[in-house]
């Protein structure tokens, strides 16, 4: 009887190790459940991305724009028609986050998307579908391949007096600016040249035809890739920023200088 004893507490597993095995075997059951998880909303998520359809758009429009805009897209007290606007002033201001518009002001500030690339392209489907307008452009326009001197020619004559020569953006009237386009895409360029967003003129095809937008659109894409030689740019603003830099700290140090000089020999 007392073997029999010995051999049966010498044959029970410590309570620790019960409970590591517990605690293991949890661990275990639980990194596997995230795992499934994970690429169940990954799966569900890609499927998702890749079936929005008009109706989707419909939907998104009327949860997050009907009611600036209307449910039948007229407008209201609080945002313009949106009849004639088309898919690609659509995807231009969902694309740059100046819509939906946070708050009233001089105009929309340009900020994070609140859409994927695919939910603003099916609401500026549902847009185009219901209130045609401006769609998007060939390949071709945004390939950058254009005249780069003819573009930069046309940008300077129409473009430069708001957008600074450099396109660094400059300041307009009553709050409002002009955007720099050191970041812009070719799209985008075009998008605002074909619609006017803002306050910025439209440009039809009896002021710049497509391959002169192709050419500025050429120019703006080169200037983003030129390699930088290095210096002070000064928000490259031209010689109204450098001669003021020089009447502030180059004046400035020969009075300063002057001052010195008056003060040792006195």
């Amino acid at each position: 009887m007392a073997r029999e004893k010995k051999r049966r507490s010498g044959g029970r597993r410590s309570p620790l190790a019960a409970a590591a095995l517990i605690g293991a075997g949890l661990m275990i059951t639980g990194a596997v459940y995230a795992g499934a998880s994970a690429a169940f909303a990954a799966t569900d998520t890609q499927t998702a991305a890749t079936t929005l359809t008009v109706e989707d758009g419909e939907k998104l429009f009327q949860a997050n724009c009907a009611t600036c805009h209307g449910l039948d897209l007229q407008g209201t007290p609080n945002g313009p028609s949106l009849y004639g606007v088309g898919e690609l002033a659509t995807e231009f201001q969902l694309s740059t986050g100046r819509m939906p518009l946070q708050m009233q002001g001089p105009q929309a500030p340009q900020k994070e998307p609140q859409f994927t690339e695919d939910q603003i392209l099916a609401i500026s489907s549902f847009v185009q579908s219901t209130a045609p307008g401006p769609t998007f452009p060939e390949d071709r326009i945004l390939d950058g391949e254009g005249d780069v001197a003819h573009g930069a020619e046309l940008f300077r004559v129409n473009c430069a007096m708001c957008h600074n020569v450099a396109a660094a953006g400059g300041a307009l009237t009553e709050g409002k600016y002009a955007p720099a386009l050191t970041e812009t895409s070719a799209l985008h360029m075009y998008a605002a040249m074909v619609t006017g967003p803002q306050n910025m003129p439209v440009f039809g095809d009896m002021n710049l035809s497509d391959e002169d937008k192709r050419d500025i659109i050429s120019a703006l894409l080169y200037q983003q890739q030129s390699v930088q030689i290095g210096g002070f740019s000064l928000g490259s603003l031209g010689p109204v920023s450098e001669g003021l830099f020089v009447w502030i700290f180059g004046i400035g140090a020969l009075v300063a200088i002057t001052v010195w000089i008056t003060a040792k020999s006195n």
